[in-house]
């Protein structure tokens, strides 16, 4: 499958906007991850932009999340390391793989870092910074959905969390327009 037949699907099977933001801003963190990787980026980035593409129909039952959406990609002939990922990210499947790791980790880093430029004066995420993200990350109580041990399970790509957040806000910065911030 291709970037754009990956990024039609989403439009067909998402209807939510900032849902489907989300989805670019993960498919920008795993294609910089894949780079530093020396990974496919091809197949990173489409994980990442068809992690959630059954969060619409699962929404009142979060059991199936991630994996009704890896049987549905399975069926239409996904490569099956993306498929793991998509089924992994939700944490019904442990994480095995690089690939795996890093969308698990990269998911809610990407709702955390959405939050810490909506709550900056000048909600740009071109005005944030690591620290500035990495203090908002220490504060539990903010954008308490980002799951801080999701988030921390970056060391198992051989990260430090100050690493892991630079290179995604770096590329959800790369994207700012199609983000709206």
């Amino acid at each position: 499958m291709t970037r754009q037949e990956a990024y039609e699907l989403l439009t067909q099977r998402l209807k939510n906007k900032n849902l489907f933001k989300h989805c670019l801003a993960v498919e920008a963190c795993l294609r910089k991850l894949a780079k530093r990787f020396g990974e496919d980026e091809e197949s990173w980035g489409i994980a990442g932009l068809l992690h959630d593409i059954d969060y619409e129909e699962t929404e009142g039952d979060p059991a199936r999340h991630g994996l009704e959406g890896g049987l549905f990609l399975e069926g239409i002939g996904i490569d099956e390391t993306v498929v793991k990922a998509v089924k992994a990210h939700s944490g019904h499947l442990g994480p095995a793989s690089k690939l795996d790791w890093a969308l698990y980790s990269a998911d809610p880093l990407t709702g955390l870092i959405v939050a810490s430029a909506l709550m900056h004066p000048e909600k740009k995420l071109a005005a944030l910074n690591v620290d500035f993200v990495l203090r908002r990350f220490k504060e539990k109580r903010f954008a308490a959905g980002a799951n801080r041990e999701q988030i921390a399970a970056c060391k198992n790509l051989g990260l430090e969390l100050e690493q892991f957040v630079q290179i995604c806000l770096e590329s959800m910065q790369g994207i700012a327009e199609e983000l709206g911030l």
